[in-house]
């Protein structure tokens, strides 16, 4: 038997936990993959209430199988301003996600004024684009902030994210040989199980100390 549901919404967690953990999906993945519900067990198992949705485009692929692109980004900051109203307020709320889900969420952040953001795999440029940068905002977000990145992450490694200028409220946990999902090279001795662990282990002292 899954978790909970609210309409469009999964529960997780104890309901009477002081803050709500908000998690949005990759682009390329839903609400429900592996990687999202191992999370959402990890942080729920250490006593944090975390709620998972999905932008239009990917919940209508459960209904008409359509493998559509991402919707365009006002669509999606819509969407997640939605969530945080109706969780009752980025005061109680720490927002953030996978990939995708955690960038758009620092675009809101300062404006929802959200308790925290936790950004799982942070996509600071597009795989072999390192010119193409998404870092504009977060020289100057003011929303305390977790990134937890692999150092071989493809979408920003320890090299590069170490020449961008970000906020002294941004800190960055970095996950040992992780790709953009922290899976790390067989030969490492590391395994992907660990790493996740790793990052649900740094997100949830983040969301404690909050």
């Amino acid at each position: 038997m899954g978790p909970p549901t609210q309409a469009d919404l999964l529960l997780d967690g104890p309901a009477q936990a002081p803050l709500t953990v908000a998690l949005a999906h990759g682009a390329g993945a839903p609400m429900d993959s592996p990687f999202m519900n191992r999370v959402a067990a990890g942080l729920a198992a250490r006593g944090h209430r975390v709620v998972r949705f999905e932008f239009a485009y990917m919940a209508a692929r459960r209904t008409g199988g359509r493998r559509g692109a991402p919707d365009r980004e006002p669509v999606l900051r819509a969407r997640w301003k939605e969530i945080v109203e109706r969780l009752g307020g980025g005061s109680r709320v720490v927002i953030g996600g996978k990939s995708m889900g955690g960038r758009i969420a620092s675009l809101i952040a300062d404006e929802v004024r959200a308790r925290g953001l936790v950004c799982l795999g942070y996509p600071f440029h597009p795989p072999g684009a390192p010119q193409k940068l998404r870092t504009a905002h977060l020289a100057d977000l003011r929303t305390p902030t977790l990134v937890v990145q692999g150092t071989r992450d493809a979408f920003g490694t320890r090299d590069d994210v170490a020449g961008y200028r970000l906020s002294p409220a941004i800190r960055v946990h970095w996950i040992e040989g992780g790709d953009h999902s922290f899976k790390p090279p067989a030969r490492s001795g590391r395994t992907e199980a660990g790493n996740v662990d790793e990052a649900i282990a740094a997100a949830a002292g983040f969301v404690a100390a909050l």
